[in-house]
């Protein structure tokens, strides 16, 4: 069969692909973008969409609980419908992968292609029975939840992070493997529906990435909510018992068996990478499984690029859409951007949130740099204080020579947007005293940095 010939291929309709795909076709090329299953990646799907409009389900549960704080009285017992809850969550993807659907299929320039791609050859692709070529391939293939082995289920029905959010029923006692950023939204989002919730880490504390007094002061939050936490926990292996899951744990303080109904696998992702055919165009990964790529985000084979979760270089959807900008500005604009550029940012939807910018406490300190640092309570923050949700707090790292931010966490209400004040500040390579001097809204968290 004659491969049927384009310019380009875009694998995979995540955040980086189908934005290419629009921006090579603009520029004249033909492009072939192929999907295997719903459009949009993990963002829309399983990802960032649907677990918040969950968060946002949860959270309007919690404030009514909390109704009577502000004098508001509710008659009778809060109570959360999960098949309405699972509904919303249903219908704001649906429109966003429609969307998507939408965008590439009517993009002129440009050809979709639904089924599996593998590699036959460095720029030779089959789908199916159809064979394509291009000088230019991008694998915008993302990730998955990873999954316990055989052993370890124990043959035990377990939940993913993607399959937790089709429950349309409230699991009566949660335990949830995996004491960082997936796990932990999880776990409070189905605190707050009405579930009993277990967390289980492996590690001597949450978010083990974060400073101690991050993780100290999320898990201080969680607990207040009722929510278990079990560290220095490692999940050995689970076992039926009855119509419950039994957990074997090895640890050093606590029981080492629990008791649940329903489990979530929430230890970790892995790149969707071991099914493209990568030893037939010999293009490399690492130890994990992501695809090695440069600074300008190609992998070893000249013209394949990987943007997006598979390259392990952020994993996040606006790290994924950047990697976009990264490859259309170096391809189209005959610039010279590369990742590196790029600050570390990015955010824990607990509540209250986290938002996260450049280095921890820890990383200043390994440094061994000259570094001030400046902290506030949340309840010294008059928002806060104002809106009664005034847990956390707000910390930032600044090199005593240059002045310039070095990075921030910022644990409150609001705290994922008001990260962006330091952000744009660290981007501009501008003194904190720029920030310090200039006048800002009150009241607002801002204003407090």
């Amino acid at each position: 069969m004659q491969p049927r010939r384009f310019d380009a291929i875009v694998v995979g309709t995540g955040q980086a692909g189908p934005a290419l795909a629009q921006a090579l076709a603009a520029a004249g090329r033909s492009v072939a973008v192929i999907e295997r299953g719903a459009f949009g990646g993990t963002c829309v799907n399983n990802g960032c969409t649907p677990t918040k409009a969950m968060v946002a389900s949860a959270y309007a549960a919690h404030m009514a609980r909390r109704a009577a704080d502000y004098g508001v009285e509710i008659a009778g017992e809060v109570r959360v419908d999960m098949r309405k809850v699972k509904a919303r969550k249903d219908a704001i993807v649906g429109k966003s992968t429609q969307g998507v659907e939408k965008w590439m299929r009517s993009t002129q320039g440009v050809t979709v292609i639904q089924g599996h791609a593998r590699f036959t050859g460095p720029h030779a692709i089959a789908v199916g029975d159809a064979a394509l070529e291009a000088e230019l391939v991008f694998l915008d293939v993302g990730g998955r939840s990873a999954r316990p082995s055989d052993a370890q289920a124990g043959g035990v029905p377990y939940l993913t992070s993607e399959t937790v959010m089709d429950v349309d029923f409230l699991p009566e006692h949660l335990l949830v493997v995996g004491g960082s950023y997936v796990g932990l939204e999880f776990g409070q989002m189905f605190r707050r529906f009405g579930s009993r919730v277990t967390i289980v880490e492996m590690g001597p504390r949450l978010i083990a990435r974060e400073d101690e007094d991050v993780s100290q002061a999320v898990r201080e939050i969680l607990e207040a909510e009722g929510i278990d936490i079990r560290t220095h926990a490692k999940c050995i292996g689970l076992e039926r018992k009855g119509d419950r899951a039994s957990m074997s744990l090895d640890c050093s303080e606590g029981a080492p068996r629990l008791e649940g109904t329903h489990v979530l696998w929430a230890a970790g992702r892995k790149p969707n990478t071991d099914d493209l055919g990568l030893d037939r165009a010999a293009i490399a990964t690492d130890a994990r499984g992501n695809i090695t790529v440069g600074e300008d985000l190609q992998t070893n084979v000249r013209g394949v690029y990987a943007p997006g979760d598979c390259n392990g270089r952020g994993a996040f959807t606006h790290t994924s859409y950047n990697d976009f900008e990264i490859v259309a500005a170096n391809l189209l604009d005959g610039e010279h951007r590369k990742v590196s550029d790029r600050i570390t940012a990015y955010a824990l939807y607990t509540d209250p949130p986290l938002g996260r910018a450049g280095m921890t406490e820890a990383d200043v300190r390994r440094s061994g740099r000259r570094a001030l640092i400046g902290k506030i309570a949340m309840e010294d923050v008059s928002r806060a204080f104002e809106k009664g949700e005034t847990d956390g707090f707000m910390k930032i790292l600044v090199d005593a020579d240059t002045k310039q931010i070095l990075g921030a966490s910022f644990l409150g209400t609001s705290g994922d947007e008001a990260i962006h004040c330091v952000l744009d500040l660290m981007y501009a390579k501008a003194p904190y005293t720029v920030f310090q001097r200039a006048v800002h809204i009150h009241p607002t968290v801002c204003e407090f940095i």
